[in-house]
């Protein structure tokens, strides 16, 4: 069974999930790491994206994890993107909330 998301629907999304499988883990300590660094600021995806040079489809995969996992949380803020759309600005959760 792949671990790593991808669209049911999709064999290429698929064929990328097993392709990816392998480094998702370390790929995820990287979002995680960012966003941590990142501090009250926090990032976008399109900003944590573009600072580790990954594809936002391979970022945002991570980041949904993350939130799952209950290390990432919604700031409640908004940002711009580069398109001008109001974008979620993602914080590393509070200790005691990712423990939980």
């Amino acid at each position: 069974m792949i671990e790593t998301p991808y669209q049911k629907h999709s064999d290429t999304s698929r064929s990328a999930a097993e392709a990816i499988a392998d480094v998702a883990h370390t790929l995820k300590a990287k979002v995680l790491d960012a966003i941590q660094k990142a501090g009250v600021h926090g990032m976008t995806d399109e900003e944590c994206a573009r600072k580790l040079l990954l594809d936002p489809n391979t970022q945002r995969p991570r980041r949904v994890k993350l939130v799952e996992e209950k290390l990432v949380v919604d700031s409640g803020q908004r940002r711009k993107t580069l398109g001008g759309r109001n974008a979620i600005v993602w914080v590393a959760a509070p200790l005691e909330q990712a423990n939980q």
